[in-house]
């Protein structure tokens, strides 16, 4: 590893510490999603009343993830050398000897600054990172709640909220659940969905909430994860949109429905290719010559609508005491560069999920997902179940156990993935404050 490699990461673990020696200090942020338990079934941030400003305020704090994963896998695919003329050569189809052990920890830099009255920044370091063992940015945003100029702006500051920057996106719900790297708080499973909708590019959304639990978000950006420069007709904004329903209906219910649209014709899209950390199922189908790092995606399926891409995702969201229900229902068609047809893929995804005991600090839950879409001319479905079981142990720290089961339907014989399966249980310890 190069020195300054160490340097950053040593610098990084520096950080956390101090952060948790001055975490009773901790600075209030307003219009905040809460890194620890606090944060879960947070969607957009509240409209709620703000502190009074006195000063700028800077709150440092991490998430760190700690994995140890005991899966198998399997496939049935024609054997493909590396090359045709040795036989002695590379079966590119052979699947890695993977056996049980700990995973690289993730960890995460979170930065958050009160920087006016309603006006707030974030920015988000990978400190750690199965993709990029390095720190690596993940991006960052100006959140406005209340404008800092003019007369009365309660028609502004009652109900809006403006985000501009390089930031995650906010296209459907189901990422406000996933397992941002080293933040895997939120998800009460282990893996994402196989299809994972998450992206950083640079932009603004503005989102309107009402008391009555109406809402609604429009907003635009380049359509890429970097910059770029370059006089390319393929280049073009990207368009995103939700509209919805989020009540408390009493102390026992709430319920939440959105419908969420992004549509992009940009010459690199990378809606289910945005995420730089990595997934959480190593090495799950890949074959003898992988490393964790660079075969960062395993288990997931990414369309490689690269060039056009329009996608259109539903999301129910039902409390009931301990009780919850959370569904995915989405569907997206696109092209990749050099293509003329387009192609289309169906998503469904669903959370059981029950917690219980004293500040519902203890959870079971059931999760069901499953792609639909066509692979090199064949119609294909990959289907994973997830059971997850875990235990706050405090708001800031979590354990949890889940057992996964994902197979592969329709691949050709010549793919890696062909009647392919994994199967097995993870274990994550979380802190994250």
């Amino acid at each position: 590893m190069k020195a300054n490699t160490i340097f950053r990461n040593t610098l990084g673990a520096v950080l956390l510490l101090s952060s948790t020696v001055v975490l009773a200090q901790q600075p209030n942020i307003d219009y905040f999603r809460q890194y620890d338990q606090r944060g879960l079934n947070v969607f957009e941030t509240p409209k709620e009343e703000a502190s009074e400003f006195e000063g700028l305020r800077v709150r440092v704090g991490g998430a760190f993830t700690q994995q140890f994963q005991a899966i198998s896998h399997s496939n049935n695919a024609d054997v493909v050398l590396a090359d045709p003329a040795d036989p002695n050569s590379e079966n590119l189809n052979e699947l890695y000897d993977i056996a049980p052990g700990f995973n690289l920890a993730t960890a995460n830099l979170n930065v958050d600054v009160q920087l006016a009255q309603g006006i707030r920044l974030n920015m988000i370091t990978y400190l750690s990172a199965r993709h990029h063992p390095e720190a690596w940015v993940k991006g960052g945003f100006i959140q406005v709640d209340q404008l800092p100029f003019g007369g009365d702006n309660s028609w502004f500051d009652d109900y809006m909220t403006l985000r501009v920057g390089h930031m995650e996106i906010n296209y459907g719900d189901q990422h406000f659940r996933r397992t941002d790297n080293g933040n895997s708080l939120y998800n009460p499973f282990v893996g994402n969905s196989i299809m994972d909708a998450f992206a950083t590019e640079i932009g603004a959304d503005l989102t309107y909430q009402h008391p009555s639990g109406f809402l609604a978000m429009v907003g635009m950006t380049n359509g890429e994860i970097n910059g770029n420069l370059s006089n390319n007709d393929a280049r073009g904004a990207a368009i995103l949109g939700k509209i919805g329903y989020d009540k408390k209906l009493d102390d026992m219910t709430r319920v939440r429905l959105t419908a969420s649209i992004y549509t992009a014709n940009s010459s690199r899209s990378t809606l289910y290719a945005g995420d730089r950390a990595g997934s959480r199922f190593y090495l799950a189908m890949e074959n003898t010559s992988a490393r964790a790092s660079s075969n960062f995606t395993s288990g997931r399926f990414n369309p490689n609508l690269r060039n056009e891409v329009t996608s259109i995702m539903i999301n129910p969201f039902v409390k009931w005491g301990g009780l919850e229900l959370f569904g995915m229902y989405e569907m997206t068609s696109g092209m990749n560069t050099g293509e003329t047809e387009t192609r289309g893929y169906t998503q469904i995804l669903g959370d059981l999920v029950y917690r219980f005991m004293e500040n519902e600090q203890v959870f079971v839950g059931v999760q069901y997902n499953t792609v639909n879409g066509p692979v090199a001319g064949n119609d294909v479905t990959i289907t994973r179940l997830q059971g997850s079981a875990g235990w706050f142990i405090t708001r800031n720290v979590m354990m949890k156990v889940g057992y996964v089961n994902q197979t592969y339907d329709g691949f050709a014989t010549t793919d890696i993935r062909h009647e392919g399966n994994f199967n097995g249980v993870i274990a994550e310890a979380v802190v994250s404050f």
